[in-house]
């Protein structure tokens, strides 16, 4: 069961086409989606992808580039597949739409949308997390993307040029151990929606 992104770019009107580096990004993290993203219209790119967890990575990695309105769709897809994401068809990719079209009244700019009560919840906390991460000052990312690159502590503080006290104190104003948490929650809330939408086809 797939989970479907569409994205469009917020006020592309008022600046540079960034369709290609939104694309660039999620490559960059996503090597292997189901359907490849590929811009479908104008300023919006779609593609698909089999893993729940990597649904959250890339929405949140949009959120964070803070251009993109993005939309979460969960749900079957037309079968066979085709090769390219601008030709695929089915209730995911319907589900992402209105996702889109909700994210686009949203203050952090995401939604999911799915046919169960899991994609509601799964909405719900994935909005939280956005809220999170739009509150993240630089110095907070700088220390959050070194602990992610599998820096400890120490290797931080030494980096940084500060204390490891220092780095626990970013790191907590950054909300770090909470989004670790909760990133797994959405995905699980995910994938059950994933089951549901399965059971019910």
């Amino acid at each position: 069961m797939p989970y479907v992104l569409t994205v469009d770019q917020r006020g592309s009107r008022r600046g540079r086409d960034l369709v290609d580096e939104g694309i660039a990004v999620l490559r960059r993290r996503i090597p292997a989606p189901t359907l490849p993203f590929e811009r479908t219209a104008g300023d919006e790119f779609q593609g698909m992808l089999a893993d729940a967890a990597d649904a959250v990575d890339a929405a949140l990695a949009l959120v964070r580039h803070g251009s993109w309105s993005v939309g979460l769709g969960v749900g079957p897809a037309d079968e066979p597949l085709p090769a390219s994401t601008r030709t695929a068809r089915g209730p995911a990719f319907v589900h992402a739409r209105s996702a889109l079209d909700e994210a686009k009244q949203r203050t952090h700019h995401v939604a999911v949308v799915g046919a169960d009560e899991y994609a509601h919840d799964a909405d719900a906390v994935l909005s939280l997390l956005a809220a999170v991460l739009a509150r993240r000052t630089d110095t907070g990312w700088e220390a959050v993307d070194l602990m992610a690159e599998a820096h400890t502590f120490a290797d931080a503080a030494e980096r940084l040029g500060v204390s490891r006290q220092a780095v626990g104190q970013r790191l907590a104003v950054a909300l770090w151990q909470q989004e670790r948490d909760v990133r797994p929650v959405v995905a699980r809330l995910l994938a059950k929606s994933e089951r549901a939408a399965g059971r019910t086809r």
